[in-house]
């Protein structure tokens, strides 16, 4: 990343809490982090541990109780993050009634782009994403990769230059997993944007990020970071390679998979 430009998102000592059984309890605890322009960050940690609040927070669905967002050097509040990034979260959220086209080009709508106009973007686009003869197939028709596909494609397509992803792949087979994970790693190739990726597949991490954080169990503090050793581009061969079975190994060690009973 170029020295003399600000990080596209910086947090600043992240503070959240939450309300359960009458008692206040603390999800998220001081995080302080920074995803670089065109640079690939994904977040580990165990259930609980405050990944997607932190992702709400980024976003602007909610406010933080105590700490500061800046998107591109500028501090800014929850209202003024609202539409500034591409947020896709765990479930693809098509809506059954329109097609995948018209599914596609629902985030240009939001936008404020005529639906004849974002549906021809969309159009030109299909065959990038894997979906060229299915524009004008429903969701009910297609299979969970190709769902997950389609969200992609409505999420990039408004052109935001931050990704926010929420364990996109996490309700797939392991095969189709794998196939999404390589395809979405071409497509940043692509594309470049900054993204924070949400996971808890540790592999998914090494494989398609340039930095992993580490997050303990609730409530998330940063424990550790990896730099993925990896080079670009990636390719599936790479996980049989001495440095990802090194930091895959970095960072079980880091989650305390290593010392537990079976490993």
């Amino acid at each position: 990343m170029p020295s003399d430009r600000p990080p596209r998102l910086q947090l600043g000592d992240i503070v959240s809490t939450y309300d359960e059984g009458g008692r206040r309890l603390t999800a998220i605890d001081g995080i302080s982090l920074t995803v670089g322009v065109s640079e690939f960050v994904a977040l580990v940690g165990p259930s609980g541990s405050g990944k997607s609040t932190l992702l709400d927070i980024v976003s602007g669905l909610i406010a933080p109780d105590r700490g500061q967002v800046w998107l591109d050097g500028e501090p800014t509040i929850a209202a003024q993050r609202l539409g500034r990034s591409a947020y896709m979260q765990q479930r693809d959220l098509l809506l059954p009634w329109r097609t995948t086209l018209s599914n596609a080009a629902l985030g240009l709508e939001v936008s404020g782009v005529p639906r004849r106009d974002a549906e021809h973007a969309a159009a030109a686009e299909l065959w990038r994403f894997g979906l060229e003869g299915f524009g004008d197939v429903y969701p009910a028709q297609l299979s969970g990769g190709m769902r997950q596909r389609a969200a992609f494609l409505r999420t990039i397509l408004p052109r935001k230059e931050l990704l926010l992803l929420d364990e996109p792949f996490g309700a797939l087979d392991a095969l189709t997993r794998s196939d999404l994970q390589s395809w979405l790693a071409t497509l940043w190739e692509q594309e470049r944007t900054s993204v924070l990726l949400v996971t808890h597949d540790v592999e998914e991490a090494i494989f398609l990020a340039d930095r992993v954080v580490v997050l303990t169990s609730r409530p998330g503090r940063i424990a550790s970071e990896l730099i993925v050793s990896l080079p670009r581009p990636r390719t599936r061969a790479m996980i049989a390679s001495p440095a990802f079975i090194r930091d895959r190994a970095a960072l079980l060690s880091a989650l305390g998979l290593l010392n537990g009973p079976g490993a």
